[in-house]
C-alpha cells in the first residue's frame, strides 16, 4: 500500500523552477531514499512532503493527508530527523524522551524506544556527555517516540566514523521490522545503497530514475562485468588472449569490461594455465552503485545542457 503519493509535483520560486514534474510512490514498510546533488530539489520536495512547504501545483499525499492542510492530526503521524538537531542538555535521555513522549496522543512506550535505537545503557546519562553518534541515536529516539508512520532523515550519518554509520544503519534497518516507512536523504552512495529499498534519483528538479540500487546499477552498466587482475613484471599486456570484451591496460593493470564474463575469463585464465602466468589481484566486479549514480547524473547535466 502506497504510503506517499506524489504527482506531477511542481514548486517555483519567482524564475527558479526547483521541483519540474515529480512522481513517485513510496510504499509502506520501505527504506525509500533520494538522492541528487546540491541544487538537485530534493530538500525541497521533502519539505513539501513534510508539510513545511506548499507545492506550486500537483498532488502529496502522505499517511492519508495532504501535508499544506493537515494540521496537528498530520504531524502526530510523521517523525523527522533533521541534520542537526538542537537537544537541551541538561536533561538525561530518559527524560528528554518522556517530555517529547508528552506531546503526541499515543507514543510508544519510552524504554521501548531508547532499546530500539541503542541507548539503553546511557538512558540516565545527561545528554552532554553523549558522543556525537549517541547523539544522533537520541534524535532518531525523538523522532521515533510519537510512533510516527513515516519517518524522514535527513542525513543520519553526516559527520559519523565508520564504524559509527555502520552501526546507524543498523538502527535504520531495524525500523522496518517494526513496521515504520522511512524516507531518507543522504549523500553518501554506499549508505543509499546498503539501506534504500528502492532509490529516487532527482537532478535539475526532475526524477531521473527510480529503481531498487541493483536495479538501478544494472540499467547504466547494461550487464556488463569488470574483470581486473594486473600482470607480473617480466609479461606484456600484447601477449594476451583476444577476449569478447573491451581490454584495456594501464602498465602492467589490465580491465576488461564485459558483457560474457564467464567466456573472457575462461579465455584469459586458461591462456595463464598453459603460459604458467599468476594473475594477481585477480576479481570481477560489477559497477558499484556511486558510479551508476554519477552515470545518472551525469546524463541528466548533459541532456539538460542540449
Amino acid at each position: 500500500m502506497a504510503v506517499v503519493i506524489v504527482e506531477d509535483l511542481h514548486k517555483r520560486y519567482g524564475d527558479n523552477h526547483a521541483v519540474r514534474g515529480l512522481s513517485l510512490t513510496v510504499e509502506e514498510g520501505e527504506v525509500f531514499a533520494i538522492v541528487g546533488p546540491n541544487g538537485a530539489g530534493k530538500t525541497t520536495t521533502v519539505e513539501i512532503l513534510e508539510g513545511h512547504r506548499r507545492p506550486s501545483s500537483g498532488r502529496v499525499e502522505v499517511a492519508g493527508f495532504d501535508p499544506a492542510t493537515g494540521g496537528r492530526a498530520f504531524r502526530e503521524r510523521i517523525g523527522i530527523v533533521l541534520q542537526e538537531c538542537g537537544i537541551e542538555e541538561r536533561f538525561s535521555v530518559r527524560e528528554l524522551v518522556t517530555l517529547h513522549a508528552g506531546l503526541y496522543p499515543s507514543p510508544r512506550g519510552i524504554d521501548e524506544v531508547i532499546a530500539l535505537v541503542g541507548l539503553t545503557g546511557k538512558a540516565d546519562e545527561r545528554t552532554k556527555t553523549l558522543s556525537g553518534g549517541q547523539r544522533r541515536r537520541l534524535d532518531l529516539a525523538l523522532g521515533l517516540i510519537g510512533d510516527p508512520d513515516v519517518l524522514f532523515l535527513d542525513e543520519p550519518t553526516t559527520g559519523f566514523d565508520p564504524s559509527a554509520r555502520r552501526q546507524a544503519w543498523d538502527v535504520v534497518a531495524g525500523l522496518c521490522e517494526v513496521g515504520k516507512t522511512v524516507i531518507l536523504t543522504t549523500h553518501y552512495m554506499e549508505e543509499a545503497y546498503r539501506l534504500a529499498d528502492r532509490v529516487a534519483v532527482v537532478a535539475a528538479g526532475e526524477l531521473v530514475a527510480l529503481g531498487t540500487p541493483d536495479e538501478l546499477v544494472d540499467r547504466v552498466a547494461g550487464g556488463r562485468v569488470v574483470i581486473e587482475f594486473r600482470l607480473p613484471p617480466d609479461v606484456d599486456v600484447s601477449r594476451l588472449p583476444p577476449v569478447v570484451g573491451d581490454l584495456q591496460a594501464d602498465g602492467h593493470v589490465v580491465v576488461v569490461e564485459t558483457v560474457s564474463p564467464t567466456g573472457d575469463l575462461a579465455v584469459l585464465t586458461r591462456w595463464a594455465v598453459v603460459h604458467d602466468v599468476e594473475f594477481e589481484q585477480l576479481r570481477l566486479r560489477h559497477g558499484s552503485f556511486e558510479e551508476a549514480y554519477l552515470d545518472l547524473i551525469g546524463a541528466a547535466t548533459r541532456s539538460g545542457d542540449g
